[in-house]
């Protein structure tokens, strides 16, 4: 069985059109095989739709430990040098390269810090 999140990221759709098509809960990995190799005409639509220029889902993964977490991106947040669990420290990430100033960013997926390194001028 997966769930409605799942099936989502499998076939790179929002939860909420996921939701909005009637998708179950909960479905079996068949059900899911015969929607992904017979898309229905809203899932054809979508896939037709897209540009390429923004993905759908992205993977984070923390620089310290690892933990992943995909996410739907929002449009403000920049080009990360580094994810990082929120509940690290700023210490544990790699040094900051001289010449180069660091920038926090919260909220980035369910308990992450988004770290831009930028070159000083």
């Amino acid at each position: 069985m997966i769930t409605r999140r799942e099936a989502a990221l499998r076939l790179d759709i929002p939860l909420e059109m996921a939701h909005r098509h009637g998708l179950p809960a909960r479905m079996s990995e068949a059900d899911f095989e015969a929607i992904d190799a017979s898309p229905p005409p809203w899932l054809v639509q979508s896939r037709a739709n897209r540009t390429g220029k923004k993905p759908v889902w992205v993977q984070l993964v923390c620089t310290v430990c690892g933990f992943t977490e995909a996410a739907r991106p929002k449009k403000w947040w920049p080009a990360f040098t580094y994810l990082s669990c929120d509940y690290h420290d700023i210490a544990e990430l790699p040094v900051l390269a001289a010449g180069f100033s660091r920038r926090e960013y919260d909220g980035i997926g369910s308990g992450f810090v988004g770290i831009v390194d930028e070159r000083v001028e």
